[in-house]
């Protein structure tokens, strides 16, 4: 038996193993499934933009990996900001809190946002870069955290935050991809394929094709997982439902 509501700001797949099927993927519309998704949605199309301007003078292939630049640090720093944006309305508004010895409020670290893995699947995501030259185009930017709470992307982030000139090098095109790949899982991961214009959701099934499909913006392509369990899928007619509740994830005690 799974789920019978869904919650805030988490898609997972439906009973039938599909993750939208008959309308059920339609919760990620209800008003209070995600407060201004569309907010979300801009920030990481503007930077799907201006990557595919920097491929204009740095080709996404094997090859380049160790390349870096002040574009591509400025880049990655604003991804992650953008990630760490995400994160934080996760699990914000599912009443996640935490608070100092003193029993004030402080801020989140990547801590608190490896809980996000347990609710989100996000280390299962894959994520291809399409035209890559080279066997490193699809990318699991989340995987570290199936074992640890260092990802390596973020770390350079940080790093090259603190001390840009002694790790500039590490601001490369490799954590880039990774951290732009992270933010197209986490977008993923709530809104599935939605971008909340007037166009409905892709259609999104089995594991076909590889099992890749056009991600928001059109242009990355995501697997989503295929490893719930049948206790954590949602099972329910959405559009049956008389009582449209979304529910809160408890992240304070799981």
């Amino acid at each position: 038996m799974g789920l019978n509501r869904p919650y805030k700001r988490i898609i997972r797949q439906l009973k039938d193993d599909s993750y939208q099927n008959n309308g059920n993927g339609r919760y990620v519309e209800h008003p209070d499934y995600a407060e201004s998704p569309q907010q979300y949605i801009r920030a990481f199309l503007l930077i799907q933009k201006d990557l595919h301007d920097l491929f204009d003078f740095i080709e996404p292939a094997d090859k380049n990996l160790e390349t870096f630049s002040y574009r591509i640090h400025e880049l990655l720093v604003r991804t992650c900001i953008e990630i760490e944006a995400n994160c934080k309305a996760i699990l914000t508004e599912n009443g996640y809190i935490k608070k100092n010895k003193k029993g004030d409020l402080i801020d989140f670290n990547i801590i608190d946002y490896r809980k996000i893995n347990k609710s989100h699947r996000l280390s299962s995501y894959e994520i291809e870069v399409p035209n890559w030259i080279g066997d490193k185009g699809t990318r699991k930017p989340f995987e570290k955290w199936l074992t640890e709470n260092t990802l390596p992307w973020y770390k350079a982030y940080n790093d090259t935050k603190h001390n840009r000139y002694k790790n500039f090098h590490i601001a490369n095109f490799k954590n880039l991809i990774d951290s732009i790949c992270a933010l197209v899982a986490l977008l993923s991961s709530q809104f599935l394929t939605n971008d909340f214009s007037s166009v409905r959701l892709l259609s999104i099934g089995g594991n076909t094709n590889n099992g890749f499909r056009n991600g928001i913006g059109g242009y990355f392509r995501v697997k989503f997982p295929m490893d719930w369990t049948d206790e954590e899928k949602y099972d329910f007619d959405w559009e049956q439902l008389t009582n449209k509740e979304i529910l809160a994830y408890d992240y304070n005690t799981k």
